[in-house]
């Protein structure tokens, strides 16, 4: 049988050869042998193509995803730790970020911002913000610093020159 099969798909090919002009020739065996520059497939692979075996899975696990997780968050209730563990970090999607309530002083001047980043600094040190948290917002006094300077000094600039 293997032998026939062999001979089949060499026919095939030399057939499929023959009537559509294909760049690949068929050299001794059942080597193929590509002309210089050209492929097989020269369009290649289109955009958004998806493995027929992962499109499969994905349709599979579609129609039972429901049951699926209630299994697993029961596992999970009944006290099998794996299946905490994948509850929790497969269903519930870890927060990146929230909300951040901070009191802080007018940043209109100077000194407000500099009063800014001691409060950050303070709520950091207390444990009130996350370092990252705490970065991000002074990060945004700092904007807000580099905007106020920008201000005074063309407020400098425009007195300086309604001097002269």
């Amino acid at each position: 049988m293997g032998w026939y099969r062999r001979w089949l798909d060499r026919s095939t090919w030399r057939v499929s050869v023959a009537l559509l002009g294909h760049p690949a020739e068929l050299s001794g065996g059942d080597q193929v042998t590509w002309k210089k520059g050209e492929s097989g497939n020269p369009t290649g692979k289109p955009a958004g193509a998806r493995n027929k075996a992962t499109v499969m899975v994905q349709s599979i696990m579609e129609r039972g995803a429901k049951e699926i997780t209630e299994a697993v968050v029961g596992l999970a209730k009944d006290g099998d730790l794996s299946a905490a563990r994948l509850v929790l970090e497969r269903l519930v999607p870890p927060a990146k970020e929230r909300p951040i309530c901070i009191t802080l002083p007018d940043t209109s001047t100077a000194d407000g911002i500099a009063d800014a980043q001691q409060a950050i600094l303070q709520a950091v040190a207390a444990g009130d913000l996350l370092p990252g948290e705490g970065t991000a917002l002074a990060g945004i006094v700092e904007a807000r610093r580099k905007a106020v300077e920008t201000l005074e000094l063309e407020q400098r600039i425009t007195a300086l020159e309604s001097k002269k």
